[in-house]
């Protein structure tokens, strides 16, 4: 089963990911993990994606195919496999699309993990961080016993400047935009499987399984 998964930033994309992946058997194959291999181990690819990273740019749609065209072949990937955080666009989604049809393989589904725009906000901009020790804390599903004080070690919890509410909104808007064209292109597939991404994490993962089969 080849599965996409999308969903914006605070949907809990990650943790469901691990489930999926586990429950299902297959790896899941993301932009970042991908680029990270290909450098450590040198090859052409990525010797190519670290000139443009090495450049501060952003590495081209042609070698991020490229990787994915590598990592889909690799004996871990013949019974499926899971992308995440790839494709972004539609032009990612129509190479990716030609390169699958080259291999005689296709994308099975389609979920995309759904959540309002108020609520990811309060998930995103909830998170708190100790300043002496790291700990992690969340204003609304793990608040520390006494407000703006480290359970762990007593230490001041400040909110990340990433975290504020005009760069979290900044961040929603963006993936939205690249997002939406996206869905839309899977839709006319009858590949989409949307999933409401409120509630308990078990509950949102029976979700995902219902539609996978």
């Amino acid at each position: 089963m080849n599965i996409i998964l999308l969903g914006p930033p605070g949907a809990g994309k990650g943790t469901q990911a691990k489930r999926l992946v586990e429950k299902y058997s297959i790896p899941q194959v993301s932009t970042g993990d991908m680029l990270r291999a290909a450098l450590k181990e040198g090859t052409p690819l990525g010797l190519e994606a670290k000139k443009f990273m090495d450049a501060g740019g952003l590495v081209p749609d042609s070698v991020v195919i490229g990787l994915v065209k590598e990592r889909i072949q690799k004996p871990d990937a013949s019974s499926g496999y899971m992308l995440d955080g790839f494709p972004r666009t539609v032009a990612q989604a129509e190479e990716l699309d030609g390169i699958l049809g080259s291999l005689g393989q296709k994308i099975d589904h389609v979920v995309s993990v759904e959540v309002p725009s108020s609520e990811l906000l309060g998930r995103l901009t909830g998170r708190r961080t100790c300043k002496a020790c790291g700990a992690g804390f969340h204003v609304m599903f793990d608040p520390p016993n006494k407000e703006g004080v480290c359970d762990k070690c007593g230490g001041e919890l400040y909110q990340r400047s990433d975290d504020n509410e005009v760069t979290v909104k900044s961040r929603l808007d963006t993936y939205e935009a690249q997002t939406k064209p996206l869905i839309d292109y899977y839709v006319k597939q009858d590949k989409l499987r949307p999933i409401n991404g409120v509630g308990k994490m078990d509950d949102i993962l029976q979700r995902i399984q219902a539609v996978l089969g």
